[in-house]
């Protein structure tokens, strides 16, 4: 055992209902560190019973892609057909991995539900991960190569190319996720993104809704829009932009009429982005609320940014915030990413976001 396991097996021993929480809190560390490092101790046979789990609070489930991001900034204008100067970072991404990690810096219990290949990629994706959710769910697969996406991006930080290698996440089939179904049915939520295959969405939505479980789904890109289940009723949340609805509805809409379409569908609340215009948020309960974009002067680097406005939706949302400040707190979110070179920002606190939601109001 290393030194915090010790910790860890030191006070199971004292006290076997000892919750995560409180473990996290006497050792100062986070919540998911905890839950991992219990399970180190499991695999290697230190601990047989499980009674400490019996207090610990319900998780968010975040099912969906997590993947190596590398990002190639070009230093000048890009020249098709030659050689171009560079700079390059690497940093865990994939959206539902992104999202885990904004909820676990914003003091939220997230447990990643994600398949992996048994490689580099995944080491270095689990180290950065592991101080901020629960990785010990995550299926690996030994002929399967870890997701990664590389964006190549212009002086200006927007997006020239972004090239995705994710043909792991294609083993995320209903079979994968009903092996999984004891955690998802103690989930506080489920949030999902359309990296997984439409079936599988569809086997999510039906669970959800059969056991009154709280639903969010984030769409990741137009193409992937086909993975939206055929029902949706029940749904509690869709993220989407507005290019990426109009491709699902095949044609060229204004925010509100996109809402409208979703709403029409079953979904409980929906919010559509359009980048610098802001987002439109609304839900059959109450009007269509416009909630504007926060000027912003320098844009460091754009990857990252939906992840941050999704996951401070979901994270206001069950903090029960109203329609606006909901769509607020993702702006907020986004805002401060863009203006990082960083995927999902270091500075992100429960505090931090409340202040930022303040400052740019």
């Amino acid at each position: 055992m290393n030194e915090n396991e010790q910790k860890i097996y030191d006070l199971i021993k004292k006290n076997a209902y000892i919750s995560q929480q409180e473990m996290a809190n006497a050792l100062e560390l986070s919540r998911p560190s905890v839950a991992n490092l219990i399970s180190g101790l499991v695999k290697k046979g230190y601990i047989r019973g499980k009674a400490y789990v019996l207090n610990d609070l319900k998780q968010i489930v975040c099912v969906g892609g997590a993947n190596l991001d590398r990002k190639v900034y070009v230093k000048d204008s890009i020249q098709l057909g030659t050689s171009n100067p560079i700079r390059s970072t690497k940093n865990a991404g994939g959206v539902a991995r992104n999202i885990a990690e904004n909820l676990g810096r914003l003091g939220m219990d997230a447990t990643l539900l994600t398949v992996s290949g048994s490689d580099s990629e995944w080491n270095y994706i689990a180290e950065q991960s592991l101080p901020y959710m629960n990785l010990e769910d995550v299926t690996h697969f030994s002929k399967a190569t870890t997701g990664s996406y590389t964006a190549v991006l212009d002086d200006t930080g927007g997006l020239v190319l972004g090239l995705a290698d994710m043909d792991v996440f294609d083993l995320m089939i209903p079979e994968w996720i009903q092996q999984h179904v004891s955690l998802l049915q103690q989930a506080k939520c489920i949030l999902a993104d359309l990296n997984c295959p439409k079936d599988t969405l569809q086997f999510l939505c039906k669970f959800a809704n059969s056991r009154d479980i709280p639903l969010i789904l984030v769409a990741v890109s137009a193409p992937k829009m086909k993975h939206i289940p055929d029902t949706l009723d029940g749904l509690n949340w869709m993220i989407t932009n507005l290019d990426e609805s109009n491709a699902f509805f095949n044609c060229d809409l204004t925010p509100s009429e996109v809402v409208e379409k979703w709403l029409a569908l079953g979904v409980e609340n929906v919010v559509i982005t359009k980048g610098k215009e802001g987002a439109v948020v609304g839900n059959k309960a109450e009007e269509i609320y416009h909630v504007p974009a926060i000027e912003t002067r320098e844009i460091i680097d754009v990857t990252g940014a939906g992840d941050a406005f999704s996951s401070a939706v979901a994270y206001a949302w069950l903090e029960g915030k109203s329609l606006i400040d909901i769509t607020k707190a993702g702006i907020a979110n986004a805002t401060k990413t863009l203006q990082t070179d960083y995927t999902v920002r270091r500075d992100l606190t429960a505090l931090q976001l409340q202040e930022d939601m303040e400052e740019l109001s």
